[in-house]
């Protein structure tokens, strides 16, 4: 079986591809090489056309208009094309991310719409959306299978977002922000990563009233042991 999303389970340096995509879109990192976002843009669509284990790096510089050494000199392998292509859709999503619970006005709203446009915004974008669809044999067990590191950095975007609702004052300081950050965001993936029927994905409505039945009361910490 083809690497090609070996990306997702390890990685080269400290940091997860998750890790760097959510400090890209924190500090507003943007790519202003021309030629590379053209090869970057060039792969998105292949890889959406056609999935990433049928598309070589011939396929990507023939669509990018460049020769195949022109891509080999930006990008050494084909994982690593991959790598970064992923990783500009992950920060695209915590920029989106970002903008959209901004705009709520409760602790509660924003865990509402959070899970709402992050389950949206997923499996809505032709690239990761796609690859879960059409090669869970990939996608998945890259999601789940990489020692939890992919389920750790999420959890820790997650608590952060909760221990700002904590400083601000507008939940509680007893509130365990890890526990609920680990518990909201495993129940997400497993919205995205195994199927489904009770609960309509594509129905917003649906899904909100879903949160606010069992993320929001999350947000009360638990009290003393009996």
């Amino acid at each position: 079986m083809e690497h090609a999303l070996s990306f997702l389970m390890t990685s080269s340096g400290p940091e997860s591809l998750l890790e760097r995509a959510y400090t890209d879109a924190v500090e507003q990192v943007d790519d202003t090489n021309e030629a590379r976002v053209r090869i970057l843009d060039a792969a998105y669509e292949q890889f959406c056309r056609m999935g990433i284990q049928r598309s070589t790096m011939e396929d990507v510089a023939r669509r990018a208009g460049v020769s195949r050494i022109t891509v080999y000199r930006r990008f050494a392998t084909k994982d690593a094309l991959v790598e970064q292509v992923v990783r500009r859709e992950f920060r695209r999503y915590f920029d989106r991310f970002l903008e959209e619970i901004g705009q709520a006005e409760t602790a509660a709203d924003r865990v509402v719409l959070g899970f709402v446009s992050s389950l949206k915004a997923i499996r809505g974008n032709p690239l990761i959306g796609g690859l879960i669809a059409t090669e869970p044999d990939l996608m998945v067990p890259s999601m789940i299978n990489d020692g939890g590191r992919t389920l750790e950095t999420v959890r820790g975007f997650v608590a952060g977002q909760l221990r700002r609702e904590q400083n601000a004052g507008n939940v509680a300081r007893e509130l365990d922000t890890d526990l609920v950050a680990e518990m909201m965001v495993r129940i997400s993936a497993s919205f995205l990563t195994i199927p489904g029927h009770l609960v309509d994905l594509d129905d917003d409505e649906q899904l909100a009233a879903l949160a606010r039945r069992f993320l929001v009361p999350m947000l009360e910490p638990s009290g003393p042991p009996a």
